[in-house]
């Protein structure tokens, strides 16, 4: 089992989450703790008010909300109601919430069997119940407790909590069409925005777009870049954005600009220790020096949970390379890894740089070629005939490389060949007797 606790400014926030998962047909709202009456004959009001009228005890305490989750393995979807219930009602008395109202909902949009309890941290004096470390001391505890005494199947560190958080079954490619946009792009967004650790929105947008979102601030002209908005979308096949934004602050994670600012300062320190990660399996790609083309480098690296995130211009020219690392869940532009995993550097290491280098070279030495042809046809075929050495080449001058091979080859023999503005002008000779002044 996997517990996670949450605290947040507005309880109606988390409610109405949960309530919109029962309208969606994903959840159910199974049992409620300190609650006057049944959980079958409460309306949503009723819901509300009963944690509204506790919180404003004490309206010094701001993150007076706590959203807790129970996640269970896999194996374990044969949970009665009648159990969760109960292994809801042993965490709270764990953890101490017993006393506290709470509500629990079960949820079926993912892949394991999991609940959500909505509870507030104002006791009913008033009192602030003090949370720090809760997570780490007192829910860990309960948790291995509750883990022996129901049989359940204990958490693996990290590996676990990463199974069955980071991974909910709706986490695929949106097709725009085939599902809800709000509940499609929440999905993605409680998966990516918790656990990935960029520092910009182009780091960010890096691993929204594979699952066909984007993160949008408009041109620096529109109203809501210049506020500071921020929307998110969702993008077809082709990346092209489709279908009707939505505000940041509609959503129940409440991602917006000034939240994902405050992330990217916290990632930054939290990601460094793993670029060593990207760097040894771009130089291991690369060890044996050969040349190779940047997709067969791409799908090396992704054996590895890394994806290289291209950024290409309107020609389709490559200018930016942006590195997904899934296992650590850390994103990096290449440029943040070193010069050596850049773009251009990456192109230059996979020999494409050289590449494209010599044929620009020979097609300018074509089109050079061709233009003497075109002016001096007869200049041409001069050359073509040549010395005995050249007629044993093995070069075909009948083609066009071997028109070009025996234009490079050929010595120069005759001013003829120099363009007339180079050619140096003679001095007339004076003759004998002749005066300047003539």
């Amino acid at each position: 089992m996997v517990a996670i606790i949450k605290t947040g400014h507005s309880i109606h926030r988390i409610l109405n989450y949960n309530e919109n998962k029962v309208i969606q047909g994903v959840a159910e709202c199974i049992g409620a703790g300190n609650y006057p009456v049944d959980i079958d004959k409460m309306v949503f009001t009723m819901k509300l008010n009963r944690l509204l009228r506790q919180a404003d005890l004490n309206e010094n305490v701001k993150r007076n909300s706590v959203h807790i989750s129970l996640n269970f393995d896999v194996t374990e979807k044969g949970i009665s109601k009648e159990k969760l219930m109960e292994l809801a009602d042993t965490y709270m008395d764990k953890i101490g919430f017993t006393e506290q109202p709470y509500l629990v909902y079960q949820h079926h949009d993912a892949g394991h069997p999991h609940i959500h309890i909505i509870t507030l941290k104002v006791r009913n004096d008033g009192s602030r119940i003090d949370m720090q470390n809760i997570g780490r001391n007192q829910s860990e505890t309960a948790r291995k407790e509750i883990e022996i005494t129901y049989g359940l199947v204990p958490a693996e560190k990290h590996k676990r909590e990463k199974e069955l958080i980071t991974k909910p079954v709706d986490v695929s490619k949106i097709e725009y069409g085939r599902t809800d946009t709000k509940r499609a792009i929440t999905n993605v967004l409680d998966k990516v925005i918790q656990n990935y650790k960029y520092t910009s929105l182009p780091e960010l947008n890096a691993v929204l777009q594979q699952y066909n979102v984007t993160a949008d601030r408009g041109s620096e002209n529109s109203r809501i870049f210049q506020n500071r908005g921020l929307v998110y979308r969702i993008l077809d096949e082709v990346g092209s954005k489709v279908g009707v934004p939505i505000k940041a602050s509609d959503f129940y994670s409440h991602p917006t600009l000034k939240f994902l600012e405050e992330r990217f300062i916290q990632n930054e320190k939290a990601r460094t220790p793993f670029k060593s990660r990207i760097k040894n399996a771009i130089d291991i790609a690369l060890l044996d020096n050969k040349k190779m083309s940047i997709q067969e480098l791409e799908k090396i690296v992704e054996l590895s949970g890394i994806n290289m995130v291209f950024r290409q211009n309107a020609a389709g020219l490559l200018y930016g390379i942006t590195y997904v690392d899934h296992q650590t869940q850390c994103v990096f532009n290449g440029s943040a890894l070193g010069k050596l995993y850049s773009a251009k550097a990456i192109q230059d290491r996979c020999g494409l740089n050289e590449s494209l280098d010599q044929k620009t070279a020979v097609s300018k030495i074509e089109k050079s070629y061709g233009t003497i042809s075109q002016e001096n046809p007869k200049e041409v075929n001069r050359t073509s005939i040549g010395s005995g050495s050249q007629k044993n080449m093995a070069v075909d001058s009948t083609t066009e490389i071997g028109k070009l091979v025996n234009a490079l080859t050929q010595s120069e023999q005759d001013s003829a060949y120099l363009p007339n503005q180079l050619k140096e002008k003679r001095k007339k000779k004076k003759r004998k007797g002749q005066s300047d002044n003539q």
